[in-house]
Parts: C-alpha cells; sequence; structure tokens
C-alpha cells in the first residue's frame, strides 16, 4: 500500500469568517464549515455553512433560533446550574440541547478555484418551517442529468434530518422536504443512476445500540428513499474508531465508486479516508482505508472554532487529480490536491 500525498493549496485559508458579512444586523460570522462543491457557468461553486451567532457578553451565553420567519436572539447566563456549555457547539440547558450558532447556506464562486467571490443575484438558504428552526448545514451537491441535488442536514428540537432541495439554474428551488427523518446527515447522492435507480449514502446516528455508521439506500425517484444497507462500521483502534460519514457523491472509476469519508476517533480528532465500492453493487465494499489520506496537521487545521478537524463535503474531478474542499477546524474554508491513483493504490482489498 502505497502513501497518499495531501498538497494543501499555498493560499490556505481560501475564505474565513472576517470575509464574509453577517446574513442580517445583530449577528455575526462565527464559522464557515464544510463546503458542497460543484461546477455551473464554467466557474467552480462552493455552497458554504455560515455559521452566526449575536456577539457574546462576558456574563451571557446568547444564541439565535429560527422561529416563524424571522430569529428569536435566547440569553442563557454563564453561572447557570442547569447550562451545560462544555462543547462550545452545543448548549444543554434543562433538557433540551440548542446550537451555539444558526447555520445557513450561502454561494460563493470562482474562475480558478482559489479567489472566491459571494456574486450577486443568488439566494441564500435559511431554514424553513418547523424541521429546520436550528438552520440547515453542511450542503452536499450532486448533478444528474440536468438537475442539481441539494442534500443537507436539518437541524431542529426534533432531532437531525436529512434535507433536500434542487434547482437546475441556482436561482430557483423546488420546495423543502425531509427525505430522512432524524437521526441522520452526512447524506451524499451518486452522481449517476446504477441499474435504474438512484443510490444515496447516508449516516443513521444510535446513542444506545449500533453506532455513527455508513449506509446506503435506494430510490426510484431521487425523494423516497428505501432498501437501507449497512456499508461500513467504525473499527476499534483505528483512526476511525468512534464515527464515520459520506464527504460528496463518490467517483467512478475503473476500479470501482471511490468514496472519500470522514472519520474521528474517541478525542474528537476528524480525518477523512476512502472507500471503493462495486460499480454495479454498490453495497459491495471492495477495500477501505487502513490510514487516513488526510489528518488536522496545518495550524488553521489544529486551532479553531472546534481544533483538529477536517471534514469534506465537496471537491472537483480532472483526470486523476481531485481538488477536495473541506472546513477546518470548524471555521475556515480550505483546500487540497490529491492523486486519484495514490488514493486506490493505498486501500486495503
Amino acid at each position: 500500500m502505497n502513501q497518499v500525498t495531501a498538497n494543501r493549496f499555498i493560499e490556505n485559508p481560501l475564505l474565513k469568517p472576517s470575509d464574509v458579512r453577517p446574513s442580517r444586523p445583530g449577528l455575526e460570522v462565527a464559522c464557515l464549515l464544510n463546503p458542497g462543491v460543484f461546477e455551473y457557468d464554467n466557474k467552480i461553486w462552493l455552497i458554504i455553512r455560515v455559521a452566526e451567532r449575536p456577539q457574546q457578553q462576558h456574563d451571557i451565553i446568547s444564541f439565535p433560533v429560527l422561529l416563524n420567519g424571522g430569529i428569536e436572539i435566547r440569553e442563557i447566563f454563564k453561572n447557570d446550574p442547569h447550562l451545560d456549555a462544555t462543547d462550545p457547539r452545543i448548549l444543554r440547558y434543562k433538557g433540551d440541547d440548542y446550537l451555539t450558532t444558526l447555520s445557513h447556506l450561502r454561494l460563493f464562486c470562482s474562475e480558478d478555484g482559489i479567489h472566491f467571490h459571494e456574486p450577486e443575484g443568488y439566494p441564500q438558504l435559511h431554514g424553513e418551517g418547523p424541521l429546520e428552526a436550528f438552520g440547515v448545514e453542511d450542503c452536499r451537491v450532486t448533478k444528474i442529468e440536468d438537475t442539481y441535488y441539494l442534500t443537507f442536514t436539518a437541524v431542529s428540537s426534533n432531532g437531525v434530518g436529512v434535507g433536500m432541495r434542487t434547482t437546475r439554474d441556482w436561482k430557483t428551488f423546488s420546495d423543502q422536504c425531509m427525505i430522512i427523518p432524524p437521526h441522520n446527515k452526512d447524506c451524499a447522492l451518486f452522481d449517476e443512476k446504477i441499474n435504474g435507480r438512484y443510490y444515496a449514502l447516508h449516516r443513521p446516528s444510535s446513542v444506545d445500540l449500533g453506532g455513527n455508521y455508513i449506509w446506503l439506500a435506494q430510490s426510484p425517484d431521487g425523494v423516497h428513499w428505501g432498501k437501507h444497507q449497512c456499508l461500513i462500521r467504525t473499527r476499534p483502534g483505528y483512526w476511525d474508531n468512534t464515527r464515520v460519514g459520506a464527504g460528496a457523491s463518490p467517483i467512478k472509476t475503473a476500479d470501482g465508486w471511490l468514496e472519500i469519508y470522514h472519520g474521528a476517533n474517541e478525542k474528537h480528532q476528524y480525518g477523512l479516508g476512502a472507500l471503493l465500492l462495486d460499480l454495479n453493487d454498490p453495497s459491495k465494499v471492495l477495500a477501505r482505508s487502513d490510514d487516513p489520506i488526510m489528518i488536522p496537521e496545518a495550524p488553521y487545521e489544529l486551532t479553531g472554532f472546534f481544533g483538529q478537524v477536517v471534514f469534506t463535503n465537496g471537491h472537483i474531478v480532472k483526470g486523476n487529480e481531485v481538488t477536495i474542499y473541506y472546513g477546518a477546524a470548524d471555521e475556515v474554508v480550505c483546500a487540497a490536491r490529491f492523486s486519484i491513483g495514490e488514493i486506490l493504490s493505498s486501500l486495503k482489498r
């Protein structure tokens, strides 16, 4: 097995919170996370999760919640005995969980894949309705024929599920729907039908029996999903022993479908690995990374809103090269180039 080289862009981070304006007065951009990636209008586009919050006070934690089309700011004293704020991403208060930030999705484009700007005339995608009251997160984009499918994490007090919208022009979108109910996330569609059916990877979450594993589902229409199968599990003693989840759409190669996925250990350190799935039956796992193809090493990956994280939802493939765009330390957006051949050679059959 060969070693994989992650060629990080020297321009990293490509985007950071100070580069992005808040969506409305009274909020600040705390983090940029985990962009979906696609090509459109001869440009490379990122659909970035933008996490916002009110400016924080010394003795109070304040956080936003969507309510009736607007935003309600809630406040809790830091010394409240009912408050658990040990995780910077989640507050636990009197038996309920809240996110410390509210996320929406924002479009950025680039001519060269390095320098990105926010174009005019394209809408921001915010949570809508009670199933998205805590925001929308971590969008994957898959183009199938002439339609772009957006699968994202929909968050509310009811739990975390998979939402979907579709578009052809990035200005008008189908009505949102939840295609997989809580608790589920990390949903990535294959970018072509296999034997006439849509396929998707997804990640149910279990707190009691089972674990955070990658599953496979089928659909006749891209909306209604079934025939669920557990694809890979976490592995004791490995870099991905606590959770695994799909990245972007699998890459079609002569050897099989190559899926870049994320894994985390018990210390909440996130790295990237790869799977190889059979071309005609993606429920068959042909090979898998024994070692990660990328781990947090750069300063902007080690330290941030939630450090020691590299997490990808999207990539661009050009011949034997894949450019992976990723969120680093839950705060900034970065990119790295990989050889597809190196990744394939690194996998354990």
